[in-house]
């Protein structure tokens, strides 16, 4: 598992695809809930995460899923963890989610890059 992250309109995707070659995306915003389990790289994870809670879904054996089932998967996703602190309790909780299963994922990742102005940081791997 690869795990990219950073702000928003950083070059993640581009980053990402430079960097592995991925053939196959999922897309967070619209995927089938399937589909990233055996897509090549899954883009805006935070989207996913977010369609997850708004569905009554339980994003806390995501990780463990896919990397039983998505090994080799690359993640791209947004950092949410800066900036005011959301008044609504769905964005809040939505924020503390995504933080918390992308901790997850940065520890079963083999490699970790971070992102800014499209230049890739190695943070772990």
């Amino acid at each position: 598992m690869k795990l990219v992250i950073g702000g928003a309109f950083q070059g993640k995707k581009d980053f990402a695809q430079n960097a592995y070659h991925v053939t196959s995306w999922a897309d967070g915003r619209n995927c089938d809930w399937e589909e990233v389990f055996c897509a090549g790289g899954i883009l805006h994870f935070h989207e996913y995460i977010r369609r997850m809670l708004s569905d009554g879904r339980d994003p806390a054996q995501l990780i463990q899923r896919l990397a039983k089932e998505n090994p080799d998967v690359v993640i791209v996703t947004n950092e949410l963890g800066y900036g005011v602190v959301p008044v609504d309790a769905f964005d809040r909780k939505y924020r503390e989610t995504t933080g918390r299963v992308c901790t997850q994922a940065a520890c079963q990742a083999d490699t970790v890059i971070r992102v800014v102005c499209g230049i890739g940081q190695v943070i772990k791997g």
